[in-house]
C-alpha cells in the first residue's frame, strides 16, 4: 500500500509505517489541486489541517482506503461522503488529550491568580499585592461540556484540587470517578467555571451566545480549548463587560481561520470585540496550542500508526 503524506509529522510515523511494509511518499508543498490530480495513485493519505477534503477530492481518490488525520477531530473532512465511499477515517484525540487537559488547567489557574496582570505590573515596577489577591479552585464547581477524550483529561487533572466537577454530554451514562454527569440546566445552575471540550458541529457552532450565558445562575469563568466558532465573541465581550463572565482563557478564536495575521495588518481594522479581548487583563489568549506539545507530536503520530496497523 502507498501512503501520501501532505503534512510533516513526527519521524516515527514514516519509520514505523515503512517497517510495517507500507510505501511512503511525501508532498508538503503542492497545491491542493495538484494533490487532487494524483491522489488516485494512493491507498492512504496522512493530513493534519493543510486543506479541506471535500467531495470533489474524494471522488478523485478512487483507490483511497484510509485517511489519517493528526488531530483530535475530522472537521476538515467530509466524513459522511468518505464513509459512503468506504474510506476508513482515523483521528488521534488520544494523542493530545493530556496536553489539552494541562493547558486548560494552566489557563484556569492563571486567571484565578491574575498572573497576566501581575506579571506585567512587576515588569513595570508596580508591586500590588492586595489588588492581585487570587482565588482558590478548592470548593468551586467546575462544569465541563463535552466528556470525550479532552473533557475526561481535564476532569482527571482536577482530581487533586478538591473541587466539584460536573459535566454535560449528549451521550448518557458516561460519568466516572472524576466527574458527575448532569443535565445542561443543572450545569448552568451550579457551575462557577465552564470549560468547553466539544467538536465543531451544527449543535456547537455559536453555542456560547448571550441566551446561553444568561441561563447561568452564577457569574462564571470560561475556558475554551475546543473550537473558536463555538463562542460568539461579541456576546462573550458583552458578558465580560457586565460581569456575567468573570474572565476567559481562549486557546481558540472564531477569527483564526480567516488568516489571523492579516487582522493585524494596516489594511484591516481589528474587530472591535477582539480588540477588547487583547486589552482585557482578565483574558488569556494562546494560538490554538493546547494540544501542541513536544510530547503530543509524538503521541499523535503513534496513535495514527497504531490504528492503521490494526486495520491494515
Amino acid at each position: 500500500m502507498i501512503i501520501l503524506h501532505v503534512d510533516r509529522n513526527h519521524p516515527l510515523m514514516l519509520e514505523q509505517l515503512q517497517a510495517y511494509g507500507f510505501q511512503n511518499e511525501e508532498d508538503y508543498i503542492s497545491a491542493k489541486s495538484e494533490i487532487e490530480d494524483k491522489i488516485s495513485n494512493y491507498d492512504g493519505l496522512i493530513i493534519r489541517s493543510r486543506f479541506t477534503i471535500d467531495q470533489t477530492f474524494l471522488d478523485a481518490a478512487t483507490n483511497l482506503k484510509f485517511i489519517g488525520r493528526l488531530g483530535a477531530g475530522l472537521e476538515n473532512i467530509d466524513t459522511a461522503y468518505a464513509e459512503k465511499k468506504g474510506i476508513q477515517l482515523f483521528s488521534a484525540p488520544e494523542g493530545n488529550r493530556n496536553a489539552v487537559g494541562e493547558h486548560a488547567l494552566g489557563m484556569l489557574l492563571g486567571l484565578f491568580n491574575h498572573l497576566r496582570r501581575a506579571d506585567q505590573e512587576v515588569r513595570n515596577g508596580i508591586w500590588k499585592r492586595e489588588e492581585n489577591r487570587g482565588l482558590e479552585l478548592e470548593g468551586k464547581t467546575v462544569g465541563i461540556i463535552g466528556f470525550g477524550n479532552m473533557g475526561r483529561a481535564f476532569a482527571k487533572k482536577l482530581r487533586g484540587f478538591d473541587c466539584e466537577v460536573i459535566f454535560y454530554d449528549l451521550k448518557e451514562n458516561i460519568g466516572n470517578q472524576d466527574a458527575r454527569q448532569v443535565s445542561l440546566k443543572e450545569l448552568q445552575e451550579n457551575a462557577e467555571v465552564l470549560s468547553l471540550h466539544t467538536p465543531l458541529t451544527s449543535l456547537t457552532e455559536n453555542m456560547i451566545n448571550s441566551d446561553f450565558i444568561n441561563q447561568f445562575q452564577n457569574p462564571f469563568w470560561l475556558i475554551n480549548t475546543a473550537r473558536g466558532k463555538s463562542v460568539v465573541t461579541k456576546h462573550l465581550v458583552s458578558a465580560l463587560k457586565s460581569g456575567a463572565i468573570l474572565g476567559a482563557g481562549l486557546d481558540v478564536l472564531e477569527y483564526e481561520k480567516s488568516s489571523f495575521e492579516n487582522l493585524f495588518s494596516d489594511e484591516h481594522a481589528l474587530p472591535e470585540a477582539f480588540q477588547y479581548l487583547i486589552e482585557a487583563d482578565n483574558v488569556l489568549l494562546s494560538p490554538h496550542i493546547a494540544g501542541w506539545t513536544i510530547e503530543s507530536k509524538e503521541k499523535l503520530a503513534q496513535v495514527i500508526v497504531d490504528k492503521i496497523k490494526q486495520v491494515f
